[in-house]
């Protein structure tokens, strides 16, 4: 890799601006100064300094969010404020997106990274990823709802969903549920009770595939993944349906 464009996806300015930047002599490369950004040098092995302090290249980084409500699932917007505001500058320079989208007013579990190859995979239609949520249910949830959650509802446009997997935590005063789906429709979770004339008040995902919502994580407090963590998200595995879509296969 040439030694400018480490430094300019490290967030030190464009291959422009690091010309001038490398001419200062503030970059050392094996505790050799180096000027010239053509430089080819392996990131993996090389010791790379900017003025004095040693630099960590990372081709892919790996956050875990807790979404807030108020927050878009995007890179930008003109109106509101989106999940990057939340990040630190530093962590800024990665360039990193929101791996599928929660709603401005859901909370809960968000991957941000800058692997689309690992992104597309988890999206994937065909690969059928469990999303779990938490939720508060307006309207008390019955086992006719989840036997009927299980076979798949019609939303408003005409669709059957995937067949859903949906227990009830508590019923009474307010429904508290947890639910299991395998796909990613718009609003999906909102439309599915909606189906059951039923209404989605509070809206947390706790769970991606095998990943789960860190509970130490404060609203709006993000890390980067552990290992193991990354592991479990670029190993997991989903879930087939048979051809009736009356169940799902773990």
């Amino acid at each position: 890799m040439r030694l400018d464009k480490l430094l300019a996806n490290m967030g030190f300015g464009s291959r422009k601006e690091m010309k001038k930047f490398l001419k200062s002599g503030q970059v050392t490369v094996n505790d050799q100064v180096v000027k010239d950004g053509k430089a080819q040098i392996d990131p993996q092995h090389d010791i790379i300094r900017v003025s004095g302090e040693q630099i960590e290249y990372k081709e892919f980084v790996y956050f875990m969010l807790h979404k807030p409500q108020g927050y878009l699932s995007a890179t930008e917007d003109l109106r509101d404020k989106t999940v990057i505001d939340l990040l630190e500058p530093e962590d800024q320079i990665y360039e990193v997106f929101p791996v599928g989208r929660l709603d401005k007013d859901t909370e809960g579990l968000l991957i941000l990274t800058n692997d689309g190859k690992l992104a597309h995979e988890l999206l994937s239609p065909k690969k059928h990823v469990p999303k779990t949520y938490y939720a508060h249910i307006e309207g008390k949830v019955t086992e006719e709802d989840v036997a009927a959650f299980k076979q798949g509802v019609t939303l408003d446009d005409g669709y059957v969903t995937l067949p859903a997997h949906l227990s009830i935590i508590e019923s009474a005063p307010v429904s508290k549920i947890s639910l299991t789906i395998y796909e990613g429709k718009f609003h999906q979770v909102k439309r599915m009770f909606a189906s059951r004339g039923k209404k989605v008040t509070y809206l947390k995902r706790t769970a991606m595939g095998a990943l789960e919502l860190d509970p130490s994580l404060k609203l709006g407090e993000y890390r980067e993944l552990t290992d193991d963590e990354r592991e479990k998200l670029k190993n997991r595995e989903g879930v087939e349906m048979n051809e009736s879509r009356g169940t799902a296969d773990s």
